[in-house]
């Protein structure tokens, strides 16, 4: 699209970049990119995306694209909501095109597969000159597209970085709060990925709300103990993207992370629940990276642990809750 001051390039066309891209073109010019030719063909034909987030009409001020330069020319905003295992290299492509490109945000969960760093970290190392933000929160992409009140964390080491992104989102029904913990909001929302499949895989078992309370709560233990290692500050756990997005993607359905739980413990294997999902699930490949960073920090994460073991050395769902249970007794 020609740029303008306030032209925002949204990255990724699933139903989250989508979902952002709708809520962002509400008030501002917006560019949805995807590398896919097939994806960007049916995106322009349909006007909406029928594949990840159908029923959502694209407004006039919603464009499509295909050629990243093209994209990147003018944007005040460059917002990557690809998934992790991608983020390294569509940074690499925005650094090859515009290596000294001012501000960039993200708004993918997880580490890299790659060099088990945090996303902040490769955007850092391939656009150094960058500004950088993450947003998170407790988001379904379906709820924002309808416009029903959401609240979400912007964070920056860039004060006005934040909260010119905030500017950007913010409408009567989406709230977002500026933060300048970047490492906590970035650690919270690829962690509660890993907890959420272990609370479907708890109530898969058909072991009860008491459970899932208590695998929350412990989970949320979990994430801040690795989180105030790597940096991270206390209360960025108890906000919107700490326990505010462990709770919702632990408890409801619409979660990807929750159902991958729900399959494995109905006897599904990986492949076979991904497929069902249709969609990333990015929990899985976390669930490695999380495991071995805590076993490199020596920070106890026994809910992680279990759930690796599930997802990649074949232990029996129910086994794996046996072994929580049998546990040392401790203080809490």
């Amino acid at each position: 699209m020609a740029g303008g001051s306030d032209s925002i390039a949204v990255l990724g066309a699933g139903s989250w970049g989508t979902a952002l891209a709708l809520t962002l073109a509400a008030r501002h010019p917006v560019t949805l990119w995807s590398h896919s030719a097939e994806e960007l063909a049916a995106l322009g034909r349909d006007r909406e995306n029928r594949r990840y987030l159908p029923g959502f009409p694209f407004p006039e001020t919603l464009r499509l694209s295909g050629d990243l330069a093209h994209t990147l020319d003018g944007a005040a905003e460059v917002l990557l909501v690809v998934p992790s295992h991608a983020f390294a290299a569509v940074c690499r492509q925005i650094a090859a095109l515009r290596p000294g490109l001012a501000a960039l945000s993200w708004a993918t969960k997880g580490f890299d597969p790659a060099s088990g760093e945090l996303l902040g970290q490769v955007a850092a190392r391939h656009l150094p000159k960058a500004s950088l933000a993450v947003l998170s929160g407790p988001t379904f992409a379906t709820e924002v597209a309808q416009g029903l009140p959401t609240a979400i964390t912007v964070a920056s080491d860039d004060t006005a970085h934040a909260e010119r992104l905030a500017g950007y989102l913010a409408s009567p029904q989406f709230r977002a709060y500026t933060s300048r913990d970047l490492i906590g909001v970035q650690v919270g929302g690829a962690c509660k990925n890993v907890m959420a499949i272990a609370a479907g895989i708890s109530d898969g078992l058909g072991f009860g709300a008491n459970a899932r309370a208590a695998l929350i709560t412990r989970g949320l233990s979990e994430i801040t103990r690795l989180g105030l290692r790597l940096g991270g500050q206390p209360e960025t756990f108890m906000g919107l993207a700490g326990l505010g997005d462990l709770v919702l993607t632990c408890t409801d359905d619409q979660s990807r992370n929750r159902r991958m739980g729900l399959a494995l413990a109905a006897g599904q294997d990986i492949a076979q629940a991904r497929e069902a999902i249709g969609q990333e699930v990015e929990g899985v490949n976390t669930a490695r990276e999380v495991r071995h960073r805590a076993r490199a920090l020596g920070v106890e994460m026994p809910i992680t642990e279990q759930t690796y073991r599930v997802l990649f050395e074949g232990l029996a769902p129910r086994q794996a809750v046996d072994n929580l249970l049998a546990r040392r007794q401790r203080p809490e």
